[in-house]
């Protein structure tokens, strides 16, 4: 069962546009009137529901990109005008800090790669504006999709802020962040696990026990001793700032090769894996004490799993 706010998708749209275009407007209407109710109110209705729907989606890819996860097939058919993630047949989170990660194996050209998304959000949007095009002038199309960039830095920026535990404004927080990923791409460390790490430190910290996951210990020292330093600018507690961090970033996520143990169990008729995951999902900030192995690495055979659309 697929379970939604809504299934009606940018490519019905479309399909409209090019094949019933005189139930463009009334489709239109009932998306209104059902999922965006505020644009009834707008004196241009169908501008204001292009500029909510591209908001919504410029937040979501934000979004996808802050907690790791890559959806394999993001074509118009797949996106929804709710700004929900759904319909993802193959899809990941991130383990090793990759950002051309490709969890579709049948996308040959790295379409769908995880560094590609936000670039295929505003693609997706500007197939939708073109569809809603007969009813929205030419200048609140363009003023509409222009927005999509400065939503979803802004999103973006904030989202890293938070998950480094940093509220003060520095100029020189976006290095530090975009200095971290550096780091973990070229020593090839696992995303989800090292922002939950830093989220256990005190700013009085010498050294991080991620030093040990990191090749160049040297410039991972370097870079943890600026972090330190800027943590020590905030107002908040050690104690607070790690509470705030520890709900921003997941302990566990649905790791393929944790699904892929679960299905092959299940399959035995052994659901109790799932059942577990199940409940680590639900509540993935949570430390589960007895789970936390759940929380690893993938082992070698997990770690390159190839995922299809009838996975």
């Amino acid at each position: 069962m697929r379970v939604a706010d809504s299934h009606i998708r940018f490519g019905h749209f479309e399909w409209i546009f090019n094949n019933q275009p005189k139930l463009l407007k009334s489709f239109s209407d009932y998306v209104i009137q059902r999922h965006y109710p505020s644009c009834q109110h707008s004196p241009k209705p169908y501008a204001n529901l292009l500029q909510q729907i591209v908001t919504r989606t410029a937040t979501l890819m934000a979004q996808w990109q802050l907690v790791g996860f890559a959806h394999g097939v993001m074509n118009t058919d797949n996106f929804s005008i709710t700004g929900c993630t759904f319909d993802y047949g193959p899809y990941g989170f991130l383990d090793a800090y990759q950002p051309s990660f490709i969890c579709n194996h049948s996308d040959n050209t790295g379409r769908y790669a995880w560094n590609q998304q936000p670039s295929i959000g505003l693609w997706n949007l500007n197939a939708l504006a073109y569809a809603l095009s007969p009813l929205i002038d030419k200048e609140d199309i363009m003023t509409a999709l222009q927005s999509y960039e400065a939503t979803l830095l802004d999103t973006y920026y904030k989202g890293i802020k938070a998950k480094l535990g940093l509220i003060e404004n520095n100029e020189q927080d976006n290095a530090l962040a975009f200095d971290l990923l550096d780091i973990l791409m070229k020593n090839n460390m696992d995303y989800t696990r090292t922002f939950r790490a830093l989220s256990h430190i005190n700013q009085e910290d010498i050294q991080c026990s991620l030093r040990d996951d990191c090749l160049d210990r040297a410039k991972f020292d370097d870079w943890f001793k600026r972090y330190t330093q800027r943590l020590a600018q905030e107002k908040t507690t050690n104690l607070q700032r790690q509470q705030q961090m520890q709900a921003t970033n997941p302990k566990y996520i649905l790791r393929n090769y944790l699904a892929q143990i679960a299905i092959e169990k299940a399959e035995k008729g052994d659901f109790s894996e799932i059942d577990t995951l199940l409940m680590l999902v639900q509540n993935p900030y949570d430390e589960h004490p007895n789970y936390e192995h759940y929380a690893n690495i993938p082992p070698d055979w997990g770690q390159h799993l190839e995922i299809s659309c009838s996975s």
